[in-house]
């Protein structure tokens, strides 16, 4: 018969609370819908201009060059909604997590029902395997422990005991043995019980991570923001030209609508639409080949801000560690130590502590470490069985189990003390025992000690205390660290990345991993130093070289913050739902993929699919090398757009007539500058890459050296085709011959800018020899259109162009040849008075950062 305190809520009861405190879930995000996402690209400048010239090439009846602008502007818009259409699953992921069926008592009676019925005030019962549907007290419980590490990054379960009476009064506190309380999401490895539901929903500790998550919005990339910036600035001063044109056209030629697209074509001349196609287009393709070496890129910009990391926070297990529990230490009673290795059976003076360790676990264990101690011996305990076994309890942290073949053995393991005062050592054994475990515990392991006894009488003892024990030694766990991580930590510190690891275990723990990571802390700041500091107190902590342990998430996510208001740019590991808020904070959240939760990944913009650290290098390798090739990218383009912008305006200014439409300016940077543009994203990375510091992260992406030498590309150009155009005119070429001449002339001047631009330290001969397939490719893309625009009749009716001869021709050629020439002869000077940083062009790099750990 039941007792009235087990008898549970009626369902009256139940379905009351749930009516007034709503379903045990977190409520579900809003999303972004198509339509939104087309109104936001519609704000793009370089699109309303081309639709506007689209539409005026329909009134004047040009059905061709209209089509040409819209199909353009489709191409804009597929490119940023495929982009734009990522949506945020954080929520969701932890719905799917907190609700699990859950099996309560109701009147008395146990029923399974969905978790996201669990209300206020159930009674729910767990057994191994279970995960908690809610936060809850614990009222009964029988060698019950729990992995928590999703919430707290313990490597290892807690245990739970009931709340000692219903008058206690204890905050409820994630982490910690002994502790009466239990929480959502959290696995039940041993042992069962029943726990009285306290919280639910968003009010549970999974419930405000995930509103804390809510709460938080993703930062925008501060490359993004540049661009964005940058092609506003541009938006404005074309707006402004485009009014003067169309005014100067009409009011001295008499023709408003040939204004309007002449203030059209050289608008968009003047804007640099390419860089936020060019930009998604090498962070795509730097996802594309990050994900070869098998790490997903949730949000492509990642890779950029990663190459600019400054910090590095990392979590301690499932991140430095392997996460799982392997046994590093056996200890005889006469202080004989023995490191056990898998492959290599350990000496037989260890087999009776082995053996005697296993007989200690139960058959089928979900506990960690006695996982572990089964790797070691599984086969102990064959022909007998097992007869009786003493669980944990709070007075008395040892387990036992007896036995019996042709005689009775009795196995027991626990707290080290507890297992001493069971053996009856004396007050100097368990002073020297204490010594023992103390040094073991400075090495981060976690100690067992294990005793054993005989027993030939019939009657079992009704405790542990019966048994005549005997001390067999000790058993040191640890888990242990990923094999990659020490290569990684030092291409992190020759990167100029300082490596902060923050971990809710314990400071011993913390400090022997952290020391074995090749981190070499001066201190450990533990969760109650932090809450004591100010923020700028904390960003110099973990500026200098400290590990942080027992931290809360709501500490982590301070620390994360702390940084970022330091001005440094902060990536994030982690693979728990605690890591969750930090990582979505984070300038760059990596999750583990493999060991991860579902949170964990979602909330990040980098996953490592193999969970190996090492990858993280190949992340940061790879980001410091988009930004070098998109800033060779950047200052190509915008020195490509002088001669396009000259070369619109030159007409108006010299009363010629206009020779560049729409058209022509659309093809020019919709097609030709972005695709040539690809050549530098196909570019390897630079020799130094690894060994200088992180850029600052208040370097502008175009920096005044770049636009100096970015103009004086562009100026060179112009006149060159400049020169072109304004001859050929004065020869008496007709307007359709001089536009084709001087379209060809500028297209094959873009080619040579290639080269130019590919390395700014490097000689013209490895520009041509570097190994780049992209070029190749490139160039025979740009000589195809060339040659379809001249000899396939549509293609040059639509462009208006003339027919050119091969003396045009080697005129152009020529033009392309002068200006590389020239171009890298100026480089030498150049050279010795901009100082590099070896990136292929000028770019100031970051002064070096001391201090760096790790």
């Amino acid at each position: 018969m039941r007792s009235p305190a087990m008898q549970g809520l009626t369902a009256s009861e139940a379905q009351a609370r749930l009516k007034a405190d709503g379903f045990n879930e977190l409520p579900r995000t809003g999303r972004r819908t198509i339509l939104r996402l087309i109104v936001e690209v519609l704000r793009e400048p370089m699109l309303l201009l081309l639709l506007a010239g689209g539409l005026i090439y329909f009134v004047l009846g040009d059905l061709a060059e209209a089509l040409l602008l819209l199909a353009f502007a489709s191409i804009s818009i597929v490119i940023t909604i495929v982009q734009e259409a990522r949506t945020e699953r954080v929520l969701d992921s932890l719905r799917d997590l907190t609700s699990p069926r859950a099996l309560v008592i109701r009147g008395g009676e146990r029923i399974r029902i969905p978790g996201r019925e669990v209300v206020r005030g159930d009674l729910i019962v767990l057994s191994e395997g279970d995960r908690v549907a809610a936060d809850a007290t614990v009222v009964q419980t029988i060698d019950l422990l729990l992995d928590e590490s999703l919430l707290t990054g313990e490597s290892v379960p807690v245990r739970k005991q009931a709340l000692p009476s219903p008058e206690t009064s204890i905050a409820p506190h994630v982490g910690g043995d002994d502790q009466p309380f239990v929480f959502s999401g959290t696995l039940v490895v041993r042992g069962s019980g029943v726990a009285e539901v306290t919280s639910t929903g968003v009010l549970s500790e999974i419930g405000k991570i995930g509103q804390s998550l809510h709460s938080l919005a993703t930062e925008a990339p501060r490359l993004q923001q540049q661009t964005t910036r940058l092609v506003a600035t541009f938006a404005v001063a074309s707006a402004f030209v485009i009014g003067l044109t169309v005014l100067l056209y009409g009011l001295y030629r008499g023709g408003w609508l040939e204004g309007v697209l002449a203030g059209i074509a050289l608008g968009m001349s003047m804007l640099p639409e390419e860089f936020p196609v060019v930009l998604t287009v090498f962070l795509a393709m730097g996802a594309w080949r990050i994900s070869q070496a098998r790490v997903l890129t949730r949000r492509a910009s990642a890779i950029e801000s990663l190459g600019a990391a400054t910090v590095l926070c990392t979590d301690k297990t499932g991140t430095l560690t392997e996460n799982r529990m392997t046994v590093a230490r056996l200890v005889l009673p006469d202080g004989t130590q023995h490191t056990p290795d898998t492959a290599v059976r350990a000496a037989p003076a260890f087999d009776r502590l082995i053996e005697t360790g296993v007989l200690a676990c139960v058959r089928e264990p979900f506990d960690p470490m006695e996982k572990a101690l089964h790797a070691l011996a599984s086969d102990a305990g064959a022909g007998r069985r097992l007869v009786q076994s003493y669980g944990l309890r709070p007075d008395l942290l040892a387990m036992s189990n007896v036995w019996c073949g042709d005689d009775c053995i009795v196995a027991a393991k626990g707290a080290p003390e507890t297992i001493g005062m069971l053996c009856g050592m004396s007050a100097e054994e368990l002073a020297e025992l204490r010594a023992l475990i103390d040094a073991l515990a400075r090495e981060g392991l976690r100690v067992l000690g294990v005793a054993r006894a005989s027993w030939t009488e019939t009657d079992l003892p009704e405790t542990q205390h019966g048994f005549p024990f005997r001390f067999c030694g000790l058993i040191g766990f640890a888990d242990p660290l990923r094999l990659q991580v020490m290569d990684a930590m030092t291409e992190c510190r020759s990167a100029g990345i300082h490596v902060v690891m923050i971990t809710g275990d314990y400071p011993a723990t913390a400090s022997a991993i952290a020391m074995r990571a090749g981190l070499d802390p001066e201190r450990v700041v533990t969760g109650a130093d932090v809450e004591a500091m100010g923020d700028a107190e904390l960003a110099g902590a973990a500026r200098g070289r400290a590990v942080f342990a027992r931290i809360a998430p709501a500490q982590k996510l301070r620390i994360v913050n702390a940084l970022k208001d330091a001005g440094e740019i902060v990536a994030m590991t982690g693979d728990g739902v605690n890591d969750a808020p930090s990582l979505k904070a984070a300038h760059i959240g990596i999750a583990m993929g493999g060991r991860g939760t579902d949170v964990a990944r979602e909330a990040s913009s980098i996953v490592l699919l193999d969970d190996d650290f090492g990858s993280i290098v190949k992340a940061i390798r790879l980001g410091r090398r988009i930004y070098d090739n998109l800033r060779k990218a950047m200052s190509f383009i915008l020195a490509v757009h002088v001669p396009i912008a000259g070369l619109a305006l030159l007409p108006l200014l010299t009363g010629m007539p206009l020779l560049f439409g729409p058209v022509h300016i659309a093809f020019l940077e919709m097609i030709i500058d972005p695709v040539c543009s690809l050549v530098f994203e196909a570019e390897t990375e630079e020799s130094d890459v690894m060994r200088r510091p992180p850029r600052s992260p208040d370097e502008p992406l175009l920096p005044r050296s770049l636009l100096i030498w970015s103009a004086l590309q562009g100026g060179l150009a112009l006149a060159l085709t400049g020169g072109v155009m304004v001859t050929a005119n004065r020869y008496g070429m007709p307007a359709s011959e001089v536009r084709a001449l001087t379209f060809f002339s500028l297209v094959l001047v873009i080619v040579s800018l290639i080269f130019v631009n590919r390395s700014f330290s490097t000689s013209l001969v490895e520009a041509f020899t570097r190994p780049n397939r992209m070029l190749v490719i490139i160039v025979m893309f740009v000589t195809s259109v060339l040659a379809l625009s001249l000899l396939w009749p549509a293609a040059a009716d639509l462009f208006r162009f003339g027919p050119l001869h091969a003396d045009d021709l080697a005129v152009t050629a020529a033009v392309a040849l002068v200006c590389l020439v020239l171009l890298e002869l100026s480089k030498y000077p150049l050279r010795r008075r901009v100082p590099t940083s070896g990136a292929g062009t000028l770019m100031p790099s970051r002064p070096g950062r001391g201090g760096v750990a790790g």
